[in-house]
């Protein structure tokens, strides 16, 4: 690892917008308005980059959360949204859009300082995405529908049937801490888009955006109880909002250990439920590619968002020719990818969200070593406050190890060789999950037979985590159930119904 002694780790001012943000009175958006918690709980809110104390949020309890699903119920069922005309829908959430937009640099500031990610990176991906899920899905408003279907068995004639899509009611709308307000946009857009009520619950680490968005979405003139926020622990408010009776649906980001609890729990209503969830998936570098574009290419795939991120390149396949010129390819990417604090504009890659990340990444660097892996790179953390770990590349590795096997969510990645197509393919796929994977090669051919080989919900060619709210994203496997984005995404916020009418 080159030395890092060069970095600074502290952290740069905090601007009046986000300090007015920062030092809001902690409260809950139900039913349109900023209310008090009925029983004063609150968590305190850190800066990564510092690891200090920089704002406190509430810790909504069961009765917050049912005040806020009683808001989303009653307005769902007088239909103050879903009555709307379908351009009314689309031209108020086209206006929240404009509003996130025209604040873009404060969104971007405040992801930083909750979340720990470069402010430039919010500030061109986080935050632009979350515009564009917005307009993206406000155009399905009037562009979903049922149709009319000839019946098969019924006389020719003697009936009219036809079918009609209605949203699917209140949803509970649970996002994780990598990508806050992107992951909040991207399921408001479609269950708005939809005519749905929403009651949002940010992740307790990372709710200084989400809260901050609610205070746009009053002034966009979607009406009062159509989306609250409410903020908490997830086994408090957000198992809470999963049980409830009069929730209709549940979409949550996050981690497979709780997204097979949340599934598991919302059986007992039936409630419909979309889960993205875990991924450890595979950069698959064959022997005819360009080693100055793959290697940077694999290294982006597992070292952006600090390796937070639900399809991060965490495993490495180079074909044996090339393995050694990938490996000290991506070791030499080290300067570029030295962890900054996150308002620093030259960092690419921050500190992890939080003291239990840090440990988590640590311990599984640790426990690599000891199942007898070897550091290419990195395989430490600097010395500085905040949450910050060195960019890690583990070798000499295999199938068994943990470092392997498990989603470890931080900045490593293990590198393997392999031989041919057969022995890639059933190394990428020896895994419980299958949400993304790359394949890094100048033959079509080969390309696309491990494209259609890969068990992955997304596969892409010479690139990593190129994700367009056109297309649909999901998990195979244990990565999750359903598909968000794209219009696959609106349809998991419909019903479908059958009407028959005799002539």
């Amino acid at each position: 690892m080159n030395d890092m002694t060069t970095v600074s780790y502290q952290q740069h001012a905090y601007s009046a917008a986000a300090q007015k943000s920062l030092s809001r009175k902690p409260a809950l958006f139900i039913n349109g308005e900023w209310v008090a918690s009925s029983h004063g709980g609150l968590i305190d809110v850190e800066d990564p980059s510092s690891g200090k104390v920089v704002s406190q949020i509430v810790d909504a309890s069961l009765a917050d959360t049912d005040r806020a699903v009683a808001a989303a119920r009653a307005a769902f069922d007088d239909g103050r949204w879903s009555g709307l005309a379908p351009i009314a829908r689309e031209k108020i959430m086209l206006r929240l859009a404009d509003l996130i937009e025209a604040h873009a640099e404060e969104f971007a500031e405040l992801e930083a300082i909750d979340n720990g990610k470069p402010k430039t990176m919010a500030g061109a991906i986080d935050v632009p995405g979350a515009v564009s899920h917005i307009r993206y899905m406000a155009g399905f408003a009037a562009k979903v529908g049922g149709e009319t279907t000839p019946p098969y068995t019924l006389p020719t004639g003697a009936f009219f049937t036809y079918t009609v899509k209605e949203p699917v009611g209140v949803c509970a709308q649970i996002v994780p801490w990598n990508f806050p307000l992107l992951m909040a946009c991207l399921k408001i857009g479609p269950a708005l888009a939809a005519g749905c009520t929403i009651i949002l619950k940010p992740a307790e680490q990372t709710s200084l955006t989400a809260l901050r968005l609610a205070d746009l979405i009053a002034e966009s003139g979607i009406p009062a109880g159509v989306v609250n926020v409410i903020t908490g622990y997830g086994h408090v408010s957000g198992d809470r909002l999963v049980k409830h009776p009069d929730v209709d649906k549940v979409a949550f980001t996050g981690s497979t250990e709780i997204g097979k609890l949340i599934n598991k729990n919302a059986t007992d209503t039936l409630k419909h439920v979309t889960l993205e969830l875990g991924g450890k998936s595979p950069v698959v570098v064959m022997p005819d590619v360009d080693v100055a574009e793959a290697a940077p290419g694999a290294a982006g795939a597992i070292f952006f968002n600090s390796g937070q991120v639900c399809v991060a390149g965490s495993r490495l396949y180079a074909h044996k020719s090339v393995f050694d010129q990938v490996v000290e390819g991506i070791a030499n990417t080290a300067p570029f990818w030295a962890p900054r604090p996150s308002l620093d504009p030259s960092a690419h890659m921050g500190p992890l969200v939080s003291q239990e990340q840090f440990d988590r990444v640590m311990g599984y660097i640790e426990a690599g070593k000891r199942d007898g892996a070897s550091v290419a790179m990195g395989g430490d953390a600097p010395s500085a406050d905040g949450y910050y770990v060195n960019p890690t590349m583990l070798v000499n590795v295999n199938p068994q190890m943990s470092v392997v096997r498990e989603e470890i969510f931080g900045p490593v990645v293990v590198a393997q060789r392999f031989d041919d197509l057969d022995e890639v393919v059933k190394e990428a796929n020896n895994t419980q999950f299958g949400l993304a994977a790359s394949v890094w090669t100048k033959d079509a051919s080969t390309l696309h037979k491990l494209a259609s080989r890969i068990k992955a919900g997304t596969v892409w060619a010479n690139c990593h985590a190129m994700i367009d709210v056109a297309l649909p994203f999901g998990g195979y496997k244990e990565s999750g159930i359903g598909r968000e984005q794209g219009r696959a995404g609106i349809e998991a916020y419909l019903e479908t119904k059958s009407v028959i009418v005799k002539l």
